[in-house]
Parts: structure tokens; sequence; C-alpha cells
């Protein structure tokens, strides 16, 4: 972050004034409140992504979603808690310890069913506008109930979810309009990224919407609709061959339909294709270049076609989606029939879900079209003639987790905007081995030794620390390290997969999932960037002189002998020999150094004459 202009602008009451000032300009676009209440308001704020509330914004939220009126009351037992100061050899207070969190996971795996998405409530061709606009807060309210009991009854930690009814609108219009959801996923922790129900929700949904008022209430979870899901497993080119058939075997033994894609690898390979083709295009009618052009891109992934942890190119995928789809016949309405299949695409933000359409979009190299309104809504793009996708906004859906440092590695938290770092980059300390820190950022990180406490790798204090002091990152008017601005670098590197680590699935161990992979990291880091040895520097007044007198070693011996001599700066100062004390001149003959009190040394300065005769 860069530094203030002027030390007259820092501190705690400039930073609230600020804030103030902030918060004015922004009075009407405030990221704490869903807005769909508030009619004169534009769509774009309507449709702003809230993830984050604090207890009074959850409460005025949920008693505008209630159309309740409220009476609030000044009370005086307000209680400030301090909490400790815990030292570097302790275990870190935002974690929990291994068996804390065995109890948690257990606890997760209990309640697992209870944790749903928000479904759209049924309605029918009779329902009016108001009728259905008044069911889906009701049917939103009663969720949002639902996930508080599950953090306030159970003490469970969840991921930040999406708290506006519009940003879920749009994902039952998305859903309504599909035959086939994709959801896509990281490849580095897809079990965090994927929503369960979401796949149960969509199975659940009959091809026309209306027919659902026929099911009765008990049997519309277990209804089986004609669409179906697929798990697309996003930046597979970050795993090895062995972790993708890791998770082929845990998705096929939970009977998951998936794939691997890479949307950098086919961006990356696009960009070169489109290089060749120009040169091919300059040698007029070479077929054959054109022709191993298409066999390399045919090929341009290792593996049999049928293993399953292999990564598909974009016309593979386009393939898979009209395999994985129903028959639009099951979709016919009132005689017509879909002309077109129709792919839904969902995710969290920052999954590469942008880069996956514009792969596709960059192979097919066709038109885009789509829905009136702003990135905030949804889009519908014709990818070939028989396909469609609907992109869906970025959506982060209830999921359990140990502790927020979890969600900030995984990215689902911004990094600009946490406030408690050393979880997180404890958990980097963690994950990432001394040696490959050490070599990626080519800097030593002293530990503490056994005897000491520590355990042999860096904490995510010292890392910081060592990181801060590695690049100049200094508190303002202290002088310490700043590792709050070292925190934000590393992991935003973590999250760039510059530092990797790839979360196993659940009963793998983790470091014999990730040793194949830390040590191809290892062998790069050596090839291309060679860390330095530090040397202890040597004392140049130290330096022996063996070779025999000469003009050049006359003078090392003068600049470099025991002592301060002659042209040696100390401390900004020009430092000489003291009155009477013997050296030697460039010629090796022994003089004896005069006063140097004076500023300026005039002894052996010719004098010039006035009688006119010149120089003497």
């Amino acid at each position: 972050m860069p530094l203030p202009q002027s030390k007259n602008r820092v501190g705690l009451g400039h930073a609230i004034f600020n804030r103030r000032a902030k918060e004015a300009r922004m009075q009407h676009s405030s990221e704490f409140h869903t807005t769909d209440t508030h009619v004169g308001q534009p769509k774009y704020t309507r449709l702003q992504s809230v993830t984050h509330q604090g207890d009074l914004e959850e409460f005025l939220n949920t008693a505008s979603l209630a159309d309740a009126d409220f009476t609030a009351e000044r009370r005086n037992n307000v209680k400030v808690v301090d909490v400790p100061s815990e030292s570097r050899t302790r275990h870190n207070p935002y974690l929990l310890t291994a068996q804390q969190e065995a109890s948690v996971l257990d606890t997760h795996a209990k309640n697992r069913e209870r944790l749903r998405v928000p479904r759209r409530p049924v309605w029918s061709s009779n329902t009016t506008p108001a009728q259905l606009e008044r069911a889906e807060k009701d049917s939103f309210l009663e969720w949002r109930r639902g996930l508080a009991e599950l953090q306030d009854g159970f003490g469970l930690v969840l991921t930040p979810f999406e708290r506006n009814i519009e940003v879920w609108r749009q994902l039952w219009r998305v859903i309504e309009r599909s035959q086939l959801l994709v959801q896509i996923v990281d490849a580095r922790n897809p079990i965090r990224f994927r929503c369960e129900d979401l796949e149960k929700y969509v199975r659940n949904i009959p091809a026309n919407l209306p027919d659902m008022a026929s099911v009765p209430p008990e049997e519309r979870d277990n209804y089986q609709g004609p669409r179906n899901t697929l798990l697309l497993i996003n930046k597979a080119d970050l795993l090895t061959q062995e972790q993708r058939r890791t998770w082929s075997r845990y998705f096929q033994e939970n009977r998951v339909n998936f794939a691997f894609f890479s949307a950098a690898d086919e961006t990356a390979r696009q960009l070169a294709k489109q290089q060749r083709e120009t040169q091919f295009a300059a040698a007029a009618g070479n077929e054959d270049a054109q022709a191993e052009e298409e066999l390399r891109y045919r090929s341009h992934t290792d593996g049999d076609v049928a293993d399953p942890a292999r990564i598909l190119n974009v016309l593979e995928l386009e393939e898979l989606f009209i395999k994985m789809a129903p028959s639009l016949a099951l979709f016919e309405r009132d005689g017509d029939t879909p002309e077109k299949l129709t792919v839904g695409l969902v995710g969290y933000p920052n999954v590469g879900k942008s880069s996956t359409i514009n792969a596709l979009l960059g192979e097919k190299k066709v038109s885009v079209s789509s829905t009136p309104g702003k990135t905030k809504h949804f889009q519908t793009i014709h990818l070939s003639p028989t396909t469609i996708l609907c992109d869906c906004p970025g959506l982060v859906f209830p999921q359990f987790s140990t502790s927020p440092a979890d969600l900030v590695c995984d990215g689902i938290l911004p990094i600009d905007q946490m406030r408690e770092y050393t979880a997180p980059a404890e958990l980097v300390a963690q994950r990432i081995p001394k040696q490959i820190l050490e070599k990626t950022y080519n800097i030593h990180i002293p530990v503490l030794s056994e005897e000491e406490g520590g355990k042999g790798q860096p904490t995510g204090l010292e890392l910081l620390s060592a990181y801060a002091v590695a690049r100049g990152f200094v508190r303002q008017g202290q002088g310490n390290p700043d590792e709050s601005r070292a925190a934000r670098y590393v992991l935003k590197d973590y999250n760039s997969a510059r530092l990797l680590f790839a979360h196993p699935p659940p009963g793998v161990d983790a470091d014999a999932f990730n040793e194949e992979q830390r040590e191809n990291t290892l062998s790069c880091l050596s090839e291309n960037k060679p860390r330095a040895q530090p040397t202890e520097p040597a004392d140049p007044r130290r330096l022996p002189v063996t070779a025999p007198a000469s003009k050049t070693n006359s003078l090392d011996n003068v600049f470099f002998g025991t002592g301060p001599a002659p042209g040696v700066t100390i401390n900004g100062r020009r430092a000489t020999a003291p009155p009477g004390r013997a050296s030697e001149n460039i010629e090796g003959v022994p003089q004896t150094l005069k006063d140097s009190s004076k500023k300026h040394f005039k002894g052996n300065k010719r004098s010039k004459q006035r009688s006119g005769a010149g120089y003497a």
C-alpha cells in the first residue's frame, strides 16, 4: 500500500475523519444491507453482492425482509474483553487445535443435510408478481433463520454466503433456463467450492416450473427432474497426473459427474495457434502444415482418451456438454421444443468461470450477445448453432469452514479487507515447506531451535518478518517489520498458485498428496533461480599481502593496513593517520604524515612566484 504523503495525515483522528467522509460520499450504495426494499435505487445497487454483515446490519435486514417494526433500547451493559497476547511459540488463538478441528469436522458431517441453498417457492400461472415476490421473501427469510440457527445454536463457522436476495434470483433464473448446470470449482480445493445441495436442487426441478404445483409438498425433495449437473474442475494444470487420478477415484466412488479443464492452458495454446496460423498463411497452399496443426491440437493433452483424469480441450468439453445434457424433447412446452441446448455456468468468484467462457469462445470465434444489464445480471452467450451458455454472476454458497483463515487462503474472503493476518499466514507456513519459501523469495527465514521451543518449520510471524525485512517493509515511525503489508503479498502469491498447495480428498494425507508436486517445484526453483549462499564479509584490513612490493600492493597496504588510513571514509568523514605516524607512499618509500588537523594539506605544493619567473 502506498505511504502517506505527509506525516500529519497519519493518526486515528484522520482515519476516522477519512472514513466518515467516504461514508458520506457512498451513503446511497452501502455494502452492508440489501437494497431491494428501496424502490427508488438503481439496478446496479440492488444487485450488489453482500457477503458480510455485522450484527446490527443482520438484524435490520431481517426485519426489512419480514416487514416488521421494532424499537431500539439503549443499555449500559457493555463489556470489553481483552484478548491476551500470544507468543510465537504458542498455538495461534485464531486457529483450531487438531482435537478441536476433528470435533468440528464431525459436527459438520452430522449437520450437512441442513446446509441448503434457498429454494424458489412454488408458483403457477395464476400467481401474481406481488404474490410471488412476497413468497420469495418469506422463503428467503426462513432460509436465513435456518443458517442462523447453525451458527448460533451449534457455533459452526460458515462461509460469508450471499445475503442479497436479488443475486439469488439471478441463480433461480439461470437454473430455470438451463437443461445442464455446470458447477466450476478450483482444482486446488474442489470440495470447498462445490455445493452438493445445489446439485440436489437442480435435479428436483421439473422441466416446466408450474408443474411443481401438482407435486405434494412431502414429495418435492425426492422428485427427480430431467436436468443434469456437471462438476468442471478448472485449473487442473496445477495438479499432477497422480493427483488428478486420486480425485477421479473419489468422485467416481461418490457418483459425481466431473471433468478436468484448464482455461489458462487453453488460452495460451490458442494464442500460439494464432501465431502459427499467421505463419501458415504466409506460405500459400500449405495444406499439410494446417493438417499438422489440427493433429497437434487434437493430441495436445497427454493420456488415454478414456482416462477420466486427463485434461479436456475446448472441443472435447463442448462434446461433453452435449453428451451430458438431457433430451430437449423433455422440455417441450405448449407444443414448442427448445431449438438449442442451454448450459448454465455457476461458481464462486475467481474460480476461473470467465476465463473458461473466454477459452470456449476463443476457439469457436463466434459473436457474443447478452441480455439487458451489465455483468451483475446473468448473460446468454451463443457458443455454437446448437449450444448457448448462460453465465450466472459469481455466487458464494453457504459452506462449513473450520476458521475464517481458511476462507482467506482459499480466496473467498478478500485479502485487502482482512483485519487478522496471523492465522492465514500460519496456514501458509504450515502448508508450504521452509525450503520452498526461502527459494521462492530468495530469503533466509530464521526459526527457533528445538531447545527454544521451535519445530524446524517457520511460524507465520517468522515468515512475514523475514519477508518484510528482505523487502524493506517497515512501520512508519517505528522501524519494525510491517508484517501486515508482507501478509498481503504472501497471501496473494498463495492464491495465484505461486506458492502451490493442493488439498487432498478426505482420508488422504496432505504431505503424501503434495510430495511429487513439491519435488517438481524445488527442481524448477533450483534451475531457474539459484539461491546465493550467504557468506560472512571479510575484514579488508586483514587481507594478507604476499606479493612483492609494487606500486599496486603498496597502495593497497596504505588503504587496507591496520587501523584507519588515508582515503578510508568512516562515518561520512575523511580519516587520516595521526601526526607522526609512519606510512608508505605510492612508490613504497616510508613517509611521515604531517598534522592533518587542517582541512587542506599544502606542504608539498609549489608556490607561485610574483617576480615573473613563473613557478619555482
